[in-house]
C-alpha cells in the first residue's frame, strides 16, 4: 500500500506532490505468530487481574512519593518541586506530576481510601477524583460511591458536589459584602469608638496598610528614642501604635487623596562591595546592602550578574574620585538576543520562562565576558542555587551546559528510566503483593454498578450535610493551641 497526498503552498500556485513510504511489505501486527489465541474469557480476566494488581501498584508508587517529598528528595538536585522531580526521572507530564503529589499528600489523611487503593478496590483515576473534595469526615460515603460506580459516577459526584461547595461559598462571600459596615460614636469618655465590619478581601487590605503604617511609625519612634536616650515603651503600647496607624492612613489620604501610583520603578537597593571581594570571596572588603546588613560576597556576585551598576572611584581614604554613568552590565539588545536563544531557565527539568535571570557563566569578575557565549538564563531559584549553594556550570561543546551538584555530580538533562527485569515488570508486581497477603484477582476492580440510576442529588445532600456537621464541631483542644 502506497499513501500520498498534494498539498499546496500558501504563496505559490503550484502544487507540491509527496509520498510516504511504501507500507506494502510492512507486517500489519508484528505480534501476530503462530500460538493460538486465548480465549476471550481468559484474556479479560487477565486484564481485570491485573488492573487491581496496577491500583495496588499505584498506591505503594503513591506511598513512596508521599515519603520522598516529605524527606525534600527532590532538593538534593537543585530541582524546584517533587513534581518536576518526577517529570524529570520518571517521565511524567508536569501537570499530572502535580496530580500524583496532591493525591500522595491527600492519601496521608484518608485512611479508608488508602486502604481500599491498596487491596486493589479502587483505580488512581477514582481516587485522583475523590481526593479533591475528601476529608476524613466525607472519606466513607465517597469511597462507597468510588467501589459502586465508574469512574465517571465518581467524577460527575465530585464535579456536582464542588459546584455545590462553591454556590455555598459565594452565598457567604455575598452575604459578607452585603453585611459590612463601619459606625463610629463618642463613648461617655470622649473617645471615639469605631465598629467595623468588612468583607474578607477588604479587611485584609485595611490590616496590610494597618500593619505597613505601624511599622513606619515603630521605626520613626526608635529613631527618636535612640537620640534622646528614652527607655523602650512597653510591648503593651502595640494597640494604641496601631490606633496612631489609623490615624496616620486618614491623614495621608487626606493630604494626598487617592492618587494612583507612578509609573516605573519605586524603589531603589543600593549594594556596596570593593572590587577586591568581587574577584575573590575570601578577600576582606567591604560587601553590604547599603543601610540594613552585610550581604555575603556570593550573594553581591548574583546580583551583579544583571544589574545597573554605577562605578564609583575612592581614594584610599573613601573619598569618591569620580562617579561614572549608570550602565547596564548586560546591554538590552543582547539580553533579547538572549532571550531568543535560551527562551526560559536552562537548567535540568526547569519549565520557567518567566522571571529568569541573565547569568555570566565565567564570572564577569573573573574576567568572563559580557558576550552570548558566556551568558545564559536562569530562574531566580536556579540562579541562587549556582552563586551559593555551591551548584556549578560548565560548557560541554558550543551549546550544551553541564550542571553539577555540589558533590559534583552531573544533573542530567533527561535521565533514562531504569529496565523492568521482566516483561512489563507483572511477575515482580503480583509476587510483591502475594508477598504483602494481598487477594486481588479477575473481579478485585470491578465497581459494583449494575447499571441503575445514580441518585446524585440525595449523594450531594448528605455531601453537604456532612459539611454543615463538621464545620458545627467544636475544634480539637490540639487545633485551639
Amino acid at each position: 500500500m502506497r499513501v500520498s497526498f498534494s498539498a499546496y503552498h500558501p504563496t505559490s500556485t503550484q502544487g507540491v506532490r509527496a509520498t510516504f513510504v511504501d507500507f506494502s511489505t510492512v507486517r500489519r501486527d508484528a505480534r501476530v505468530s503462530d500460538t493460538p489465541l486465548a480465549p476471550l474469557e481468559q484474556l479479560e480476566n487477565e486484564l481485570t487481574t491485573l488492573a487491581g494488581h496496577l491500583n495496588a501498584g499505584n498506591y505503594r508508587f503513591l506511598t513512596l512519593l508521599g515519603e520522598f517529598e516529605r524527606r525534600e528528595g527532590h532538593a538534593g538536585w537543585g530541582i524546584a518541586s517533587c513534581a518536576h522531580w518526577l517529570s524529570w526521572k520518571c517521565g511524567i507530564g508536569l501537570v499530572a506530576a502535580r496530580d500524583k503529589c496532591r493525591v500522595a499528600r491527600a492519601l496521608e489523611t484518608l485512611p479508608l481510601i488508602s486502604d481500599a487503593m491498596r487491596r486493589g478496590t479502587v483505580s488512581y483515576c477514582k481516587v485522583r477524583a475523590i481526593t479533591r473534595v475528601a476529608t476524613p469526615g466525607n472519606e466513607a460515603l465517597l469511597l462507597q460511591i468510588a467501589e459502586c460506580g465508574t469512574v465517571t459516577h465518581v467524577e460527575k459526584t465530585v464535579r456536582l458536589f464542588r459546584r455545590a461547595q462553591l454556590a455555598r461559598e459565594l452565598e457567604t462571600a455575598n452575604q459578607c459584602h452585603a453585611e459590612r459596615s463601619l459606625q463610629g460614636f463618642v463613648d461617655d469618655d470622649g473617645s471615639v469608638v469605631i465598629r467595623a465590619r468588612l468583607a474578607p478581601e477588604q479587611g485584609a487590605l485595611v490590616i496590610k496598610a494597618i500593619e505597613a503604617a505601624t511599622s513606619t511609625l515603630q521605626e520613626a519612634e526608635d529613631d527618636s528614642r535612640e537620640a534622646s536616650g528614652q527607655p523602650d515603651r512597653p510591648v503593651d503600647r502595640l494597640a494604641a501604635r496601631k490606633a496612631d496607624a489609623l490615624a496616620l492612613l486618614a491623614e495621608t489620604f487626606l493630604a494626598k487623596g487617592a492618587a494612583p501610583l507612578a509609573a516605573g520603578d519605586r524603589h531603589l537597593v543600593t549594594v556596596h562591595v570593593d572590587e577586591v571581594v568581587l574577584r575573590d570571596q575570601t578577600a576582606e572588603g567591604r560587601s553590604e546592602l547599603e543601610g540594613i546588613a552585610p550581604l555575603p560576597p556570593a550573594t553581591v556576585r548574583r546580583l551583579c550578574c544583571d544589574a545597573s551598576l554605577v562605578t564609583i572611584v575612592e581614594a584610599g581614604d573613601g573619598e569618591p574620585l569620580n562617579v561614572g554613568r549608570k550602565t547596564r552590565a548586560i546591554p538590552a539588545s543582547m539580553h533579547r538576543a538572549l532571550v531568543a536563544r535560551d527562551v526560559g531557565c536552562r537548567y535540568p527539568s526547569c519549565t520557567n520562562t518567566r522571571f529568569v535571570d541573565a547569568h555570566h557563566i565565567v564570572h564577569w569578575a573573573d574576567g568572563g565576558e559580557t558576550n552570548l557565549d558566556n551568558l545564559t538564563l536562569l530562574c531566580r531559584r536556579h540562579h541562587r542555587y549556582v552563586h551559593e549553594h555551591g551548584f556549578s556550570i560548565e560548557r560541554d561543546g558550543d551549546r550544551t551546559l553541564l550542571f553539577r551538584r555540589p558533590d559534583g555530580r552531573v544533573v542530567q538533562d533527561a535521565p533514562r528510566p531504569k529496565a523492568c527485569p521482566s516483561e512489563q515488570g507483572h511477575d515482580e508486581l503480583v509476587q510483591a503483593h502475594a508477598t504483602e497477603e494481598l487477594e486481588i484477582d479477575q473481579n478485585t476492580a470491578i465497581p459494583a454498578w449494575r447499571g441503575e440510576n445514580a441518585d446524585y442529588e440525595r449523594i450531594i445532600e448528605a455531601l453537604c450535610a456532612i459539611e454543615d456537621r463538621e464545620s458545627r464541631e467544636p475544634p480539637e483542644p490540639d487545633e485551639l493551641n
